[in-house]
């Protein structure tokens, strides 16, 4: 059993983290109403963290290959520890939003080291079940989120998510430094770190995933949402050029030459919009719409949790499967799920969502622990960590740009029923309101007589809005389905060999990188 607590470690951390991406969901109405602002303000509490945890995973998995994962990962567990303290005890929705930031930082240092400490401290059949099991924690602590966030809220205070991370933090730090071996890459002599890589990719998608918030509120044409955009990709252009000519960067560019590490990477990218970030639009729906308390709304999204711990289980028991096999079949069941989900109407209620939600969460505990296991297997064992990296960058960049982006198609959709209605003077106005889970107090101010009429056009339109979000995640899924289907070939074990961009094969005598994967 002893050889088992590396894995230990590693999952408790990788569970809290994840965790903290969608646990504050179904808190957000709870944050706003004790924080005293509105609801649209505290959403920053979800995006600020996912944004800051994708933005520095590519430079905690580069960096860590050459100064230590263990070193790193402990690192971020201590200032995750800090920052968690903090946000339990903001006193108002400035310091929440920015001790997540800190927050998503340290998440980064942990999340960004994770696949490569297991890939060095586990080989053979014994790595097969170390990443079935982490893939499987993947998918459970996602999927947990809004329901514990419910328990936590309902019956304690919506401070006691943050403060539940404090006792499991310290039983990370022990375990990591009693079991966890130190582990690094191979680095060159005098190589140098890749700030400018950093920074460059941190605007890039900082500005884009801002951009999107802000055309949700001030519209595309805004200067704002202009510069913005003309931010984005201007430092997206220079991260291109500064990755190209730097000796060590923080993504090797000429990965994706190799259409399996591409794919891969899509399918990393989609996965999380397609399957988590419409949560936080179903979950306003339940409680601004529909009254659910947070536990209840919490119960009906805990399919989703179940369906993935035992599809990830069953996948780690009869596997290994080519990765195109697990990522896109389980990209294909997501899309089915946002699909089934997507037929609500004004008379819908939690249930509705429940058989979608079990198939999403198919697809998601077979595909979450495929990709780290065949991102692995494109390249050579000194550059897990900036693979690792690479993909949970682009899985936790997924989720806030889908949140943004959704944000967009939900108030436009709903605004469009509501203008269509044409008793509603301003139904921007009204949209943006029930965007930000406003809809009790928009039926409240009315007369008493004409409450019926508007309860009911609200929980259309909010119907609507939402059927609109879950046909886009839909359509993602299906996207990367047929992009990975298309493009993987990396097989159920074994590097990627004589393809551009893979790394080589292992010499004779030495473990393969990705055995029994």
């Amino acid at each position: 059993m002893r050889r088992w607590w590396p894995l230990t470690a590693i999952c408790l951390g990788t569970f809290m983290l994840l965790l903290d991406v969608t646990i504050v969901i179904v808190a957000l109405p709870a944050m706003a109403a004790d924080l005293r602002t509105d609801l649209s303000d505290v959403e920053w509490v979800v995006d600020v963290y996912a944004l800051a945890l994708a933005s520095l995973l590519l430079a905690v998995g580069s960096r860590a290959d050459r100064i230590g994962r263990r070193r790193v990962y402990l690192t971020g567990l201590a200032v995750f520890t800090a920052a968690s303290a903090v946000c339990g005890l903001a006193p108002d929705a400035g310091v929440l939003i920015g001790a997540r930031a800190v927050q998503g930082v340290g998440a980064a240092g942990m999340f960004g080291t994770t696949i490569a400490l297991l890939g060095s401290h586990y080989t053979g059949r014994d790595r097969g079940i170390a990443f079935a099991v982490w893939g499987a924690t993947n998918s459970v602590a996602a999927a947990a989120g809004p329901m514990v966030g419910g328990l936590l809220t309902q019956y304690l205070d919506w401070r006691w998510i943050f403060f539940v991370n404090l006792p499991l933090c310290l039983i990370a730090a022990v375990t990591t430094w009693r079991f966890v071996g130190e582990a690094k890459g191979r680095p060159r002599a005098g190589q140098r770190a890749d700030v400018l890589g950093v920074v460059t990719f941190t605007v890039a998608s900082g500005a884009l995933t801002f951009g999107l918030i802000r055309a949700h509120s001030d519209g595309w044409a805004a200067p704002a949402t202009l510069g913005l955009f003309a931010a984005a990709g201007v430092a997206l252009v220079l991260f291109v050029l500064v990755e190209r000519g730097h000796e060590e960067p923080v993504l090797d560019l000429t990965l994706f030459r190799s259409p399996s590490f591409t794919g891969i990477m899509t399918g990393a990218l989609l996965l999380q919009g397609a399957a988590f970030a419409h949560l936080l639009y179903e979950s306003l729906w339940m409680q601004s719409v529909l009254g659910y308390e947070p536990v209840e709304a919490g119960l009906f999204l805990l399919p989703m949790c179940a369906s993935a711990f035992a599809a990830s289980a069953l996948a780690g028991r009869f596997g290994p499967w080519p990765p195109r096999v697990s990522i896109g079949g389980g990209l294909a069941l997501i899309a089915l799920g946002a699909g089934m989900q997507a037929g609500l109407d004004a008379g819908s209620t939690g249930a509705s969502l429940v058989a979608g939600l079990l198939v999403s969460g198919v697809g998601v505990g077979l595909v979450t622990p495929s990709l780290a296991a065949a991102a692995l297997a494109t390249v050579p064992p000194e550059r897990g960590g900036m693979v690792g990296g690479a993909v949970n960058t682009f899985r936790q960049l997924g989720f806030a740009l889908g949140i943004a982006v959704f944000g967009l198609i939900f108030q436009s959709r709903v605004e469009r029923v509501l203008t269509a209605d044409g008793g509603i003077p301003d139904p921007h106005g009204t949209a943006a309101a029930l965007s930000g889970g406003q809809a009790g107090a928009i039926v409240a101010g009315l007369p008493e007589g004409d409450r019926a009429g508007m309860t009911e056009l609200v929980r259309e339109a909010f119907a609507s809005g939402l059927n609109a979000v879950l046909l886009v995640a839909a359509a993602l899924g299906a996207t990367a389905a047929l992009l990975v289907v298309a493009t993987v070939r990396v097989p159920a074990g074994g590097f990627e060999r004589g393809r551009p961009g893979a790394g080589p094969g292992p010499r004779d005598g030495e473990p393969r990188a990705d055995a029994a994967l």
